[in-house]
């Protein structure tokens, strides 16, 4: 029982050690499956998918694949079942025929994780190969006085099988002079040898006729037959015997073909015939295909190229034999080294198209398996990139390497790269080798619209149409597709109460602004809004711009005449009855101020700027017009013969283009007194009064409005008085130091009896009316003219308007009230 406890411990243990190792081989990426030889395609290997732990639906989506070493495919993975499988009919002697362990590797590439794994298939042996003779009959001479027990190599039997499959034993049969013997060789392998066991005796048997079985071990055993034919000689005394019993040589794989190797010799001490020595290999189909003996002169050459890949080494067994038929054996033995003549081989297992610009630092992007066929330093390969790229190289298990990211890529930047990866061996001089990856760069949404300037400003004409253009705003994109699409639209706002959507509008696709109406610069004159640019990435990017839309003024407004009033005007046209006069002294000296036009224009700039020119007049010499200020004044002294009423026409133009104008009419009375004044009025009411109304009733109105004026006149008098009377007051309104009108040069005074009264008049305009409640005086700091026309001698004190002169008897004298206008 303790032995059966034992026994189960130990296997216990092996199973142990069996699972550990299949744990850590599954850890670093290493599957080992066996599989014979000679199944079938389809043929289960290994379930790939439990081992790793992979779900078969991770199989679908992940790219998984199962790459071979070299161009032929030997295993496949079945989707449905993740399981390994023969892809094709595998035969371990042809794969592997010098190799005991025959272990086929490939690799599972699991694309979506840029990974794989390691797996290792060992293809065992079956017993489906028969020992075999390279020839099918051998002839061996023999001399009558050979000595008993003298041996003769035979022709050793080939079975590719191994172990227990490959050559067990030798059997020989057919004659009793003869006997076989099996002698172990240096590596293991056995060499069949005839011993003579009875003397012969040519005249007896010339010939003898041998049968040489060679059997495997397997279970149905196989053997393989050679026939024998030995040929009884006369006496020949020496056998030829090699100068070396093994000959060793070391030639370059690239020594080139047709190049002497090695020459062999062997002596023999007879004479004639039976001392003529010639060569050949006992083992003719590897020799006749690689090398080349010379049966006379014993100089073995090269047949074709030699790969120290292929085969490192070469024995040859050479057969030295003379006339007689007796011979000798040699062994030589020829190895090859290496030569740095295999450039390393870069395979891309797996390799990424498209990478997205945010992808992070150390993102697999390809997964390359490097190797070079050479040995030693020429097969030491060191791989690096080409120039200056955003990648860097990763050693990962074995001969593979991962190209990852090194920083963040930036499409916009540069969108598509070509990855050169360079691997160079330690040879001298080096190969080297290059595999070029190409790769796009997909795109981000992550730059905004950019405008092509900082803000925008445009000038648009007044009464412009509904859906004129104004400007066209742009902006672009860095990205690329969706991502690079911009809109636009108008950023909220009101304008004057209203939407700005009601003002203008901007085409989403070009960005072209329109006027939705037409603009007044005279209710408008400026508009501020923004543009927004948005892209059509998810989420989506935008900016905004400033527009400013400035409307520009059009002549589009005449001027407007505010003084004289159009209904004066009108009247003073149609012959009615005057409903403004501008009264003017006959002494009135030439430049002196009889009125002024006052216009408006609407517009603004040039368009507003207003010239002034008479246009009509009564008399064409007697008035002149500022041309910028509109002032009518006299161009010289009116004359005697000059008609009392003088009619003016003033043209107002403004500077637009083509330019507006407006008319003024003027009625301007020229006379002497007051008297004079009041009959000119009179007889122009007469004129102008409509058939059937008395004219008593007329008079009566003229007369209430000269004593209106002349209370208006008596009461500005007793207001001079109280001010002389009142120190104080005085004091206030003229400095101590002189006796003028703060603000009114001394000059423009005049004393009357210690009173104080203006030269010049600054109430400009007195408006009688026949209806004495609409009487206004008006008072005017813009303009004046002279009261009085001449300083009289001091004796003779200056008169003043008297009561006569108020009750509208007697003319008055136009000197006392110049510059009234009645109307």
């Amino acid at each position: 029982m303790c032995a059966a406890g034992r026994r189960w411990g130990r296997r216990q243990r092996a199973l142990l050690w069996a699972v550990l190792l299949a744990a850590w081989e599954a850890a670093w990426g290493q599957l080992r499956y066996s599989v014979p030889e000679e199944m079938p395609k389809g043929s289960f290997v290994g379930d790939v998918a439990k081992d790793l732990g992979l779900q078969l639906p991770e199989i679908r989506d992940r790219g998984v694949r199962v790459v071979s070493e070299g161009s032929t495919q030997y295993f496949a993975l079945q989707e449905k079942t993740g399981h390994l499988v023969t892809a094709q009919k595998i035969d371990r002697e042809q794969l592997c025929e010098s190799v005991q362990q025959c272990v086929l590797r490939c690799e599972l590439i699991v694309e979506g994780e840029m990974n794989f794994y390691g797996i290792e298939v060992e293809i065992e042996d079956i017993n489906d190969n028969a020992p075999s003779f390279q020839e099918g009959e051998t002839e061996l001479r023999m001399s009558e006085m050979t000595a008993l027990g003298s041996r003769f190599p035979l022709t050793e039997a080939h079975d590719p099988d191994l172990g227990r499959n490959s050559l067990q034993s030798y059997e020989l049969s057919g004659d009793e002079h003869f006997s076989l013997a099996v002698r172990t060789g240096p590596g293991g392998d056995q060499r069949p040898e005839l011993v003579l066991a009875k003397a012969l005796d040519r005249e007896e048997a010339a010939f003898h006729e041998l049968v040489l079985r060679a059997m495997d071990g397997g279970d149905p055993a196989r053997t393989g037959t050679a026939r024998i034919r030995v040929t009884v000689l006369d006496a020949n005394d020496n056998a030829p015997v090699f100068s070396q019993a093994e000959y060793t040589v070391r030639v370059p794989e690239d020594v080139p073909v047709g190049s002497s190797l090695l020459t062999v010799t062997a002596m023999d001490a007879d004479e004639g015939l039976n001392g003529q020595v010639k060569y050949s290999f006992k083992k003719k189909k590897t020799s006749l295909q690689i090398f080349h003996l010379d049966s006379e002169t014993g100089a073995i050459t090269l047949g074709r190229s030699l790969d120290f890949e292929e085969g490192g080494a070469y024995e040859l067994d050479l057969q030295a034999y003379d006339g007689g038929a007796l011979y000798d054996t040699a062994k030589v033995v020829i190895t090859v080294t290496d030569v740095n003549d295999n450039a390393p081989e870069i395979s891309v297992r797996s390799a990424l198209r498209e990478i997205s610009e945010d992808a992070p630092s150390g993102t697999v992007v390809a997964l390359l398996y490097v190797q070079d066929r050479d040995s030693g330093s020429n097969g030491e390969v060191r791989c690096s990139l080409v120039g200056d790229v955003p990648f860097r190289l990763q050693s990962s298990h074995g001969n593979y390497y991962r190209v990852v990211t090194a920083s963040e890529l930036d499409r916009e930047q540069v969108s598509e790269y070509n990855v050169t990866v360079r691997a160079a061996d330690g040879g001298s001089p080096p190969l080297q080798s290059s595999a070029v990856l190409a790769l796009r760069v997909l795109d981000v949404n992550d730059n905004a619209p950019v405008f092509a300037e900082e803000r925008y400003s445009a000038r648009l004409a007044e009464n412009n149409a509904a859906g004129a253009l104004v400007l066209t705003v742009r902006a672009t994109d860095a990205d690329w597709g969706q991502n690079a699409r911009v809109r636009y639209r108008l950023a909220e706002g009101r304008v004057r109460g209203a939407p700005l959507s009601s003002y203008v509008s901007v085409q989403a696709e070009t960005g072209a602004l329109y006027a939705l109406r037409s603009f007044d610069y005279e209710q408008l004159r400026e508009l501020q809004l923004w543009v927004r640019a948005e892209d059509g990435g998810a989420p989506a990017l935008s900016s905004n711009v400033s527009v400013r839309l400035l409307i520009v003024d059009e002549n589009d407004n005449a001027p407007q005449v505010l003084y004289p009033p159009a209904a004066a005007a009108a009247a003073a046209g149609s012959g009615a009855a005057w409903s403004g006069v501008e009264l003017a002294p006959r002494w009135a000296e030439a430049g002196a101020l009889v009125a002024k036009v006052v216009a408006v224009d609407a517009d603004a700039g040039q368009n507003a700027w207003l010239s002034y020119e008479l246009a009509k007049a009564t008399e064409p010499g007697l008035f002149r017009v500022g041309l910028h200020s509109g002032e009518v004044r006299t161009a010289r002294s009116p004359l005697a013969r000059d008609a009392a009423r003088q009619s003016l026409v003033v043209l107002v133009k403004d500077h637009g283009r083509p330019a507006l104008s407006a008319t003024a009419t003027l009625s301007v009375v020229l006379a002497e007194s007051v008297a004079e004044l009041l009959a000119e009025l009179g007889s122009a009411a007469d004129g102008a009064a409509a058939p059937g109304e008395p004219a008593a009733s007329l008079t009566r109105w003229l007369v209430l409005a000269v004593a209106a004026v002349s209370c208006l006149f008596v009461a500005f008098l007793l207001l001079l008085l109280a001010l002389r009377l009142r120190r104080w007051r005085r004091q206030q309104l003229l400095p101590a130091d002189s006796g003028a009108l703060r603000g009114v040069p001394v000059s423009h005074f005049v004393g009357i009896d210690g009173v104080r009264a203006f030269l010049q008049s600054y109430s400009h305009e007195v408006s009688l009316t026949a209806d004495s409640r609409k009487s206004q005086l008006r008072f005017s700091g813009g303009s004046c003219c002279d009261t009085l026309p001449a300083r009289p001698p001091p004796d003779e004190p200056a008169p003043l308007l008297g009561d006569e002169d108020l009750a509208g008897a007697h003319p008055v004298d136009s000197a006392s009230v110049p510059g009234v206008s009645l109307t």
